[in-house]
Formats: structure tokens, C-alpha cells, sequence
């Protein structure tokens, strides 16, 4: 089983939702997430446009069988890509262990997805 954290444009959450659920993934968390990085963003804060190097994205975290992996990843690159700077992460751990609380189903069985 592997977790997989994907950093990705705002602007493309549904875009990356849309793909996962195409392949058949249809659990995950989510949450928006402010980063620094070289580049800057225009922010708009009360009508006022200004340059800040605070990065706004949402990180998405999905949890897969490993025969589940390499279709998520790809649905997550192709569905988040703009070609610009700034798309985002894909970052790819492996999980020893999960539990289904409900049903105390532990591994693979566990998971939502087949």
C-alpha cells in the first residue's frame, strides 16, 4: 500500500478530482495548505492588489493498493498539469499497516478502493 500527497493549483482541485474519480478512486482527504517558495503570487486582499511570497495550494492524500498507484499518480499529473511553474508535488510513501475502524478489516481489505 502506498500514500500518496499531491500538492496542486487551487484552481485545479476539480480538474484532479474529476481524474481520480474517472480511475476509480473515490476516497481522499484534502486541505488547503500556504507554503513559501522562490516565485511569488498576486494576492487580493480588500480590493488591493499586491506580490507575496505566501503560496496558496491544496494537498490532496490518498491512500491505494499498490496496483491502484501508477493510474492515481497519473491521473494527478495529467489532470493538475498547466505546463507553468508552481503546478505542484506528487510525493509517493509507503504505509505498513491500515485499519478499518467499522469492521476492524486490517491491509489491502481495509481500503476503499480495489
Amino acid at each position: 500500500m502506498k500514500k500518496i500527497e499531491a500538492i496542486i493549483r487551487m484552481s485545479k482541485f476539480e480538474d484532479v478530482k474529476e481524474a481520480l474519480y474517472s480511475v476509480g478512486i473515490e476516497w481522499f482527504s484534502y486541505w488547503d495548505i500556504t507554503g513559501l517558495g522562490r516565485s511569488s503570487e498576486e494576492q487580493i486582499v480588500r480590493g488591493q492588489s499586491f506580490q507575496s511570497s505566501y503560496i496558496h495550494r491544496r494537498m490532496l492524500t490518498i491512500i491505494v493498493r499498490d496496483v491502484n498507484l501508477e493510474k492515481t499518480i497519473n491521473a494527478i499529473l495529467d489532470s493538475a498539469n498547466t505546463g507553468e511553474p508552481g503546478d505542484g508535488k506528487v510525493f509517493v510513501s509507503e504505509i505498513e499497516q491500515t485499519y478499518r475502524i467499522r469492521t476492524k478489516e486490517t491491509g489491502p481489505d481495509s481500503l476503499y478502493n480495489k
